[in-house]
């Protein structure tokens, strides 16, 4: 095959594949130059973040070693002694024994501080140096400690007397006949009154001690260390003495300006810098690394990559020829059997991928035709099958074993569940799907929770199977033999399929039935799961409803009713008959929790509450005088909205526009039968009442006649005009308030039945259980139990 052959067949696969494989041969080059690229850089940000790291270990042990120098400063510096000599105004004659106080003091100071060297006091005032254990003169003080030939005494006097507050300089130190030198950190002392000095503090630390921290990294990095002072001066460094004077002043040379160092300046041709602060002092800390460091290993990676890219190209370029040859063969052969049984008009097309796409083009087509033609009947079947085995009608005829493979559902054993799905909010999730049917939307969700559903029920070891049942999703889950807490599981799947299809703003009820087994104990759990459902009406929407939960036995049912007797009815009269609103909701809300609080109550029941609530509203109308009926005439759907609601909370919610509506009609009626003047005199009685009811209910004497002398009215006239504005009687009043202060003290069963009697103002406790049994309904002794 040459070049020319290649050229009139420019259209064959031959030469889509020797450009291609050409055109990927570039890939792996521009990927080695990008590596290279970016492992220099790494290379480089490793070796900073690597010296930068060694540059914080020594800055972490020399400045250890400051925080010392600068804490025993500190402790000299505010001795009481040293204060007392520098500023007290007390007789010359007395300061000398405080100074030889003082330098006792310092003994103690040597003994905590032992890696500091030296340290001193210069007293000003008497021309001396105070040392540990002893007094010296200036010039002998010198002598002593820094005569080495390497600074003068006129030099050590200037050092002494720099006007910077806080400075660190090198002085040498004379020690056991051995000259060193240290650095010292030099500290004047505040002026006296009179604005003269009055001394300075020194103290020294031997450079040894800082080239301890030099040497383990300068043996790492092999760079240059230096210590710099507050005005950028070079204090200390690490080859001072290890090398030629001449090659440490060619490194520092580009960053020196004058006898201060640069750290902005523009490093030298082969030189790095690198510089911290100090977290204690003004010092630096800087790091010259010569340039070789980075790039020796840069180099090599660099060499690597190119010896790798032309590795690349010559084997690249063999290999791409023997595999373009040997792939082409059974192409070939492959075309030439389709050219010979298509006919002569095949040979025209060159390009050898047409030719074999045209071929199996309808083989493809008619196969997916096949195949969703058989998908869309095998999902009928299998929802009709899934749907008569819910309702119960099983064919004997049909073996459901079978039926199950052939639809590819898997049966792990012959329990099974049912979980039952509503969506309360279809239409607004139909109102965001604009374009598409009512049929398509409704696939749509099935396909969504179907898939959601199902998935969850796997990841429980279960089967989980979603079809549509009368407007609702039902899943039908075939339990797992190993299967432990059904009841648990099914619920947490119920619960975070909730959560998840929340995200696509779902609002779903849930039902479970119970376990059944056998496959007429598919439409026993579709029925349990179909009664659940109904209790939604008292349980709310958008819960998980078990079967279980609801289910009660025919003689605890007919035990069981609700909690409405006459009292508290007579009382919600009398709160609605006087237009409180607020207190008549209040006392509503609590007849309804506290019968809709128990576990469960019967439908039946439930909607009859409802209705006796709706009667009293009517009652109260009517015992307020309505002769003509006019508000019952004006609001005729109002039995017609109750009915209408799905859930109890709703029915409550209409309750409460009812009460509104009755409420401001008694508050209108009472307006318009009793003035405004007397009205607002006769509830300023009535609150003075209440208060000296609530001050003085622990009385046993207090009844309607004395608080009709209390407030000298006659007591039957009082509690009937009480009984105007409150809707309740004075003594009915009195009782109650009584029982309600007597209720957190059964609660918390620490006093007995009596000692509550007598604290709430009762003579004897007979008296007490019979007032509480006729407002609560129970006796007290009852009530401490339940609660």
């Amino acid at each position: 095959m040459n070049m020319r052959y290649l050229w009139r067949k420019r259209k064959s696969i031959v030469v889509t594949w020797l450009i291609s494989y050409s055109v990927v041969l570039f890939v792996p080059i521009v990927i080695s130059l990008i590596i290279y690229s970016q492992a220099s850089h790494a290379l480089r940000g490793e070796i900073h973040r690597a010296n930068d790291s060694l540059l914080k270990q020594m800055r972490y042990t020399i400045d250890n070693q400051i925080e010392l120098m600068k804490r025993l400063n500190m402790e000299i510096t505010w001795n009481a002694k040293l204060q007392s000599l520098m500023y007290s105004s007390k007789p010359s004659k007395e300061a000398p024994f405080t100074a030889y106080q003082l330098v006792k003091d310092f003994r103690l100071y040597k003994t905590s501080y032992a890696s500091i060297d030296e340290f001193y006091v210069v007293w000003n005032r008497d021309g001396s140096v105070l040392r540990p254990g002893n007094v010296r003169e200036m010039q002998t003080a010198f002598q002593t400690i820094h005569d080495t030939g390497a600074l003068s005494y006129a030099q050590w006097l200037e050092q002494l007397h720099h006007p910077a507050q806080d400075q660190f300089v090198l002085l040498p130190h004379k020690d056991a006949a051995q000259t060193r030198t240290s650095i010292a950190y030099i500290t004047q002392l505040p002026k006296d009154l009179n604005g003269d000095d009055t001394g300075t503090v020194v103290v020294m630390a031997g450079t040894a001690r800082f080239q301890e921290a030099f040497e383990s990294i300068s043996a790492f990095s092999g760079g240059r260390l230096l210590i710099l002072n507050q005005e950028d001066r070079i204090l200390l460094s690490n080859a001072e003495d290890s090398k030629p004077q001449v090659q440490n002043n060619l490194m520092l040379e580009p960053f020196m300006d004058g006898g201060r160092f640069r750290l902005d300046a523009e490093p030298a041709k082969g030189s790095e810098l690198i510089s911290i602060q100090s977290a204690v002092s003004g010092l630096k800390y800087v790091l010259i690394l010569p340039s070789s460091i980075y790039w020796e290993k840069a180099e090599y990676v660099r060499s690597f990559t190119y010896i790798s890219i032309l590795i690349s190209l010559f084997g690249a370029g063999v290999l791409t020829w023997f595999f373009m040859r040997r792939n082409y063969s059974p192409i070939q052969q492959l075309v030439q059997s389709l050219a010979d049984k298509n006919g002569q008009e095949d040979h025209t097309e060159w390009n050898e991928l047409r030719l074999i796409q045209r071929a199996i083009l309808n083989v493809h087509t008619e196969k997916d035709e096949i195949a969703l033609q058989l998908q869309k009947h095998q999902h009928v079947l299998r929802s009709n099958m899934l749907n008569r085995l819910f309702k119960g009608k099983l064919d004997p005829l049909v073996p459901y074993e079978e039926a199950f493979k052939s639809f590819h559902m898997e049966l792990l054993s012959d329990d099974f569940a049912v979980i039952l799905f509503v969506v309360e909010n279809d239409e607004n999730l139909y109102a965001k799907l604009p374009g598409i049917d009512d049929n398509e939307r409704s696939k749509l969700m099935q396909f969504i929770i179907g898939n959601v559903v199902e998935e969850l029920a796997v990841q429980r070891q279960h089967a989980g199977y979603v079809v549509e049942v009368d407007d609702m999703m039902v899943c039908l889950v075939n339990l797992s033999p190993s299967a432990e807490n059904v009841q648990q599981q099914l619920h947490e799947i119920a619960s975070e399929a909730q959560q998840f299809l929340s995200r696509y703003e779902m609002d779903l009820t849930v039902s479970i039935s119970g376990k059944h087994a056998s496959w007429p104990g598919i439409g026993q759990a579709y029925q349990e799961a179909v009664d659940a459902m109904e209790y939604k009406m008292v349980l709310g929407k958008k819960g998980i409803i078990a079967y279980q939960d609801i289910r009660r036995d025919p003689a605890e049912l007919s035990r069981n009713g609700y909690y409405y007797p006459l009292q508290t009815e007579q009382q919600l009269i009398n709160f609605i008959k006087t237009g409180d609103f607020g207190q008549a909701s209040d006392f509503m809300n609590e007849i309804t929790a506290r019968n809709f609080s128990k576990p469960v109550m019967s439908l039946t029941l439930a909607r009859c509450l409802i209705f006796n609530l709706v009667g009293t509203m009517m009652k109260a109308i009517h015992e307020l005088g309505d002769g003509d009926d006019s508000l019952l005439e004006d609001n005729p759907l109002w039995m017609d909205k109750i009915i209408a609601c799905d859930t109890i909370q709703e029915m409550q919610a209409e309750l409460h526009l009812l009460l509104q509506e009755v409420c401001d009609y008694a508050s209108a009626k009472r307006s318009s039968n009793v003035s405004k003047e007397r009205e607002g005199s006769l509830r300023d009685l009535t609150n003075s009442v209440a208060r000296h009811i609530e001050e003085n209910f622990q009385d046993m004497n207090l009844n309607v006649n004395a608080i009709g002398e209390r407030f000298e009215l006659k007591g039957s006239y009082l509690s009937k005009l009480f009984k105007s504005q409150t809707g309740e009687g004075l003594l009915d009043y009195i009782h109650k308030y009584r029982i309600e202060q007597a209720k957190p003290m059964m609660k918390g069963k620490r006093e007995s039945i009596a000692e509550i009697a007598r604290l709430v103002g009762y003579n004897d406790a007979a008296t007490f259980i019979r007032v509480f049994k006729k407002y609560e309904g129970i006796t007290p002794g009852k009530y401490k139990e339940l609660f």
